[in-house]
C-alpha cells in the first residue's frame, strides 16, 4: 500500500472520528459485556465524564439509573434479530438521567431522550457491539406535554359548570348515557337523584342574583362532601342538580339524599350582611327494565320531585315503577 493510500485513510479515519465527536446527538459504542467502548463529546457533555474516565467500564456500574433487565431484553433482541431497535421518550422519558441545560425547556428537570440501538458487525459478519444513538428531544417532549396538559384542562372546562365545578348538563348527559347503556346490558342497581332549590326565586328577589348564586355554590359544595368518588354529580339547570349512582339501591339513594337535604337545611350562607337559609326538594328513581330511555328515567326522577314540591317541599319522594 502506498504512502498516499495510507495518508488518505488516515484522513478518512481523522474525518470520521471528528464527525463522530462533534455531532450533536450522544454515540455509546458496548462489547457484548456492556463494557463502554466509545464516548462522544456530546455524552461527555452532558454526563461531566472524559472518555479516558469511562471507556473500559461496565455501562450498568457507571450509570445505574438504566434498568439492566429492560435493557437486556433490548439488546438480546438486536443480537436475535440482527435489526436495529429503537426507545422514544413516550415509552421511557430518557436512557441516561442528564440535566436539562436548554433554557427555552427549563422547566425539565432532565433531558428528555430518544435512543436508537445499532448492531455493529465484526470482521467474521457476527454482531460484536451495539452502537447506542442518543437524541436530545427535550424541547419536542415539553411542548407536547404542555399541549396535552392543555387539551386536558380544555376538556375538563368543556365538561365543567363554571359556578359549581359539577359536570354541566350536556357532560352529565353524557355519562347518563353510558351508563343507561351498561345498564341495559348487566341490569345492575344504579340510582338517579334531582332536586332543586325551593322558592330560588325570592332567594333572587330578596338578596339579587350574587347572593343567588352563592347559594347555588354552597349547595353544590354539600353535594360534593355528601358522594362518592364514583357518583356523578352535575347542575342540571339554574338551581337544579343531577346524581347518577353507580351500584347504588333506592333506599341507599334515598339515605343520600336525606344527608344532603339535611345538611342543606342547617346551613346558613353568609353573603355581604346578610344570613340566607333555605331547603331543596328531591326526585329520587332507581334504574328499573321498564325505561327506554335515560331521558325516560330522568323524566322519572322529575316526576318524584314534583311530588315533593306538591306535598310541601324539603322532602325526598321516590318513584315508583310499575312492577316494582
Amino acid at each position: 500500500m502506498s504512502e498516499l493510500s495510507n495518508n488518505e485513510m488516515m484522513n478518512d479515519f481523522r474525518w470520521i472520528m471528528d464527525v463522530v465527536q462533534n455531532v450533536d446527538v450522544g454515540l455509546v459504542l458496548l462489547d457484548k459485556d456492556y463494557n463502554i467502548q466509545l464516548w462522544n463529546s456530546f455524552m461527555q457533555n452532558h454526563s461531566a465524564l472524559y472518555a479516558e474516565e469511562i471507556i473500559g467500564k461496565n455501562l450498568f456500574e457507571s450509570f445505574p439509573e438504566i434498568d439492566e433487565k429492560w435493557f437486556n431484553r433490548k439488546v438480546e433482541s438486536i443480537y436475535l434479530l440482527k435489526n436495529s431497535a429503537f426507545t422514544t421518550w413516550e415509552q421511557r422519558p430518557y436512557l441516561f438521567k442528564f440535566d436539562n441545560y436548554r433554557p427555552i425547556t427549563g422547566r425539565a428537570e432532565f433531558m428528555y431522550q430518544n435512543s436508537t440501538f445499532i448492531p455493529i458487525q465484526g470482521l467474521t459478519g457476527e454482531i460484536s457491539s451495539i452502537c447506542l444513538i442518543v437524541y436530545d428531544v427535550t424541547e419536542q417532549a415539553i411542548n407536547n406535554l404542555e399541549l396535552e396538559a392543555a387539551n386536558n384542562k380544555l376538556e375538563i372546562i368543556s365538561q365543567t359548570d363554571g359556578l359549581t365545578g359539577l359536570y354541566n348538563r350536556s357532560a352529565w348527559e353524557d355519562q347518563l348515557e353510558k351508563e343507561f347503556d351498561r345498564l341495559q346490558r348487566y341490569r345492575e342497581e344504579c340510582s338517579l337523584i334531582i332536586f332543586d332549590i325551593d322558592h330560588f326565586k325570592k332567594v333572587n328577589d330578596n338578596h339579587g342574583h350574587p347572593a343567588g348564586d352563592e347559594v347555588i355554590k354552597k349547595a353544590a359544595e354539600i353535594t360534593q362532601k355528601c358522594i362518592r368518588k364514583t357518583d356523578i354529580a352535575g347542575r342540571y339547570g339554574g338551581e337544579e342538580y343531577v346524581i347518577l349512582l353507580p351500584h347504588t339501591s333506592i333506599d341507599c339513594a334515598e339515605v343520600l339524599a336525606e344527608r344532603i337535604r339535611k345538611k342543606i337545611e342547617e346551613l346558613t350562607v353568609h353573603y355581604d350582611d346578610t344570613a340566607i337559609n333555605f331547603t331543596v326538594s328531591f326526585g329520587v328513581s332507581c334504574y328499573h327494565e321498564s325505561l327506554k330511555s335515560a331521558t325516560g328515567w330522568i323524566d322519572s326522577a322529575d316526576k318524584a320531585l314534583y311530588e315533593s314540591k306538591k306535598n310541601g317541599r324539603n322532602q325526598v319522594s321516590i318513584f315508583q315503577h310499575k312492577n316494582n
